[in-house]
């Protein structure tokens, strides 16, 4: 790390050790915000007057080329399908469809939580952080969703169609939920799960299910265990006068490797392997039969 001295946190500190920090992560795993609080672990103040330097700092970083211009994400801000310009190899064409044919010939799957009791969302507060996320979740088969704050009505009425289904499949309905220490934070849980159960008892179109809202981050407990920088709550939050908290402390105060350990952790709390393990078997004795019948109907065509 670079040497901290008697002056302020110039921008040849911040990048110094940016740069360190940025290598342990790839690309796309850590936010600028996230950046922040790794430089604050080792002495930065928490301000928003030194949060600002650092993203000018990365700004100007990524121009001159010492820092990748993929290095940190931006789910907020995200394109939707592509335009698709390159002249079509047909050669290249029929390469890929073998790839694909041959890939579902020889991979066949149950789905992982067929067979478990409960159906499971995990639920973020922030969309930055859904790039951490994702891989644990992708991993464990599981919807990961990003509520950006209090969840719109739309948000949740999609959610409650999914949970919904799953009750008529006789499952038992569950969010995990990561969220920020501070006082909204520790309310969006219990908004989320009244108007999911709200819409269970008042929407005929919905199957009467109940939804339990686990939540596993942030808590005052883990703030002080893991000395977190805490912040002044947000005067502009109605909540806050009526909050006794230490201060506010963003979910990106945490590490990415630990929040993905604490993901696993929620996820592995609720599944259950021995049911896993029987349904691996049935999935070994059934693909003999998947491969057949695909065989058989490549042939005839």
């Amino acid at each position: 790390m670079a040497k901290v001295t008697n002056d302020d946190f110039t921008r040849q500190w911040i990048t110094g050790n940016a740069i360190e920090i940025i290598g342990r992560y790839l690309p796309g795993e850590l936010t600028l915000r996230g950046l922040h609080y790794q430089l604050v672990s080792i002495g930065m103040t928490n301000s928003l007057q030194h949060y600002k330097r650092v993203v000018k700092a990365m700004e100007v970083a990524r121009w001159e080329g010492a820092v990748d211009f993929e290095a940190f994400s931006d789910l907020d801000r995200v394109m939707v399908g592509e335009t698709r310009a390159e002249i079509t190899d047909v050669l290249n064409k029929i390469e890929e469809a073998k790839y694909q044919v041959s890939a579902w010939m020889k991979h066949y799957s149950k789905n992982r939580w067929e067979n478990q009791p409960v159906y499971a969302e995990l639920f973020i507060e922030k969309k930055a952080l859904q790039g951490v996320f994702q891989s644990v979740c992708a991993q464990n088969g599981i919807a990961l969703g990003a509520c950006k704050g209090y969840p719109s009505l739309t948000f949740l009425y999609e959610a409650a169609q999914r949970f919904s289904n799953a009750y008529d499949q006789g499952k038992e309905c569950v969010i995990l939920y990561f969220g920020d220490y501070d006082p909204s934070g520790e309310d969006i849980p219990r908004s989320v799960a009244d108007n999911l159960n709200r819409m269970a008892r008042d929407v005929n179109s919905l199957s009467p299910f109940n939804v339990e809202v686990k939540r596993f981050a942030l808590f005052e407990s883990q703030v002080r265990e893991w000395k977190l920088p805490p912040a002044p709550a947000k005067e502009t939050d109605s909540r806050t006068a009526n909050w006794e908290g230490i201060g506010q402390v963003e979910l990106d105060a945490v590490k990415p490797e630990k929040l993905k350990r604490m993901a696993q952790e929620a996820i592995d709390s609720i599944f259950d392997y021995s049911l896993y393990d029987d349904l691996l078997m049935a999935e070994t004795e059934e693909t003999e039969t998947y491969r057949t019948a695909l065989l058989d109907y490549v042939n005839n065509l």
